[in-house]
């Protein structure tokens, strides 16, 4: 099979590129079911969007820094993007610490980045067997620390992929919450894309009667007009992180993200 995004022959196209998206879910719940973690997780959500979606044009010019699909992989057709939702007890274990960030959460970050890392690698190999290209930013510290700017958002692309939208805190909250962590991939074969619904799931967009990320950030980062002190967040989750050396790199924080919209869209 030729790594140019065609899948089989013009007969049986759609059937193959259909049985290759279901192939791609079930590897990516396999592997949270099998992941062995500490950490616990919920039933993961699995978005798809083209590699020619405009959107991605349009994040671009937002951020000039953000890399397009095909600049990442020349003939990308299909970006995959997944949330893996944290189990109610890591997000209860936070917020029954509202000084410090709990031991249990800390944990759920380093281990849900390597089983990320361990998902986009899978599937690239799974692809590669078919004769498709793929490819995976890290599921974390592929930022400039100076700027605070992505070239490339897993956050971000799960909102092109419809998993999701923005809410106050700059999180985004899907149909399972905001308190989880985002992975993607780039692949070389054009799939099926589900059409999603464009809705909101942030109470204080919604109607602003929720203000609860604002109030809960130890560091006063976040502001009712939308805006984060990135530098301010940065700076706390800097700290924190001599706190968990033992675990490797923990810059974490999610007091933001243990409001109403914590395990489902709030709306």
């Amino acid at each position: 099979m030729a790594k140019t995004g065609t899948i089989g022959s013009d007969d049986d196209m759609e059937t193959q590129a259909v049985e290759l998206r279901s192939h791609l879910i079930g590897a990516i719940r396999r592997q949270v079911a099998e992941a062995g973690t500490l950490t616990a997780y919920r039933d993961p959500l699995i978005g798809f969007a083209s590699a020619n979606d405009p959107r991605f044009r349009d994040l671009r010019a937002a951020v000039p820094s953000h890399r397009l699909p095909e600049e990442l992989l020349p003939g990308a057709r299909t970006v995959v993007a997944f949330f893996l939702p944290f189990a109610r007890w890591v997000v209860d274990a936070n917020a029954s610490h509202p000084e410090n960030v709990a031991s249990e959460w800390a944990t759920a970050y380093v281990e849900t980045n390597t089983l990320i890392g361990r998902i986009t690698t899978h599937l690239i190999e799974v692809l590669a067997a078919r004769g498709i290209g793929a490819i995976a930013e890290p599921p974390t510290h592929n930022f400039d620390p100076g700027t605070l700017t992505s070239g490339w958002s897993h956050k971000s692309v799960a909102v092109i992929a419809g998993l999701g939208s923005f809410g106050l805190h700059r999180m985004v909250i899907t149909d399972a919450g905001c308190a989880g962590r985002f992975g993607s991939l780039i692949i070389g074969a054009e799939l099926p894309i589900p059409t999603t619904e464009n809705k909101e799931r942030c109470l204080f967009y919604h109607d602003g009667s929720c203000r609860g990320c604002i109030e809960r950030c130890p560091v006063n980062a976040l502001a009712a007009d939308g805006s984060i002190d990135g530098k301010c967040c940065y700076q706390h989750l800097l700290t924190v992180a001599k706190t968990f050396e033992h675990l490797g790199v923990v810059d974490v924080c999610g007091k933001c993200a243990l409001g109403p919209c914590a395990l489902r869209s709030a709306v």
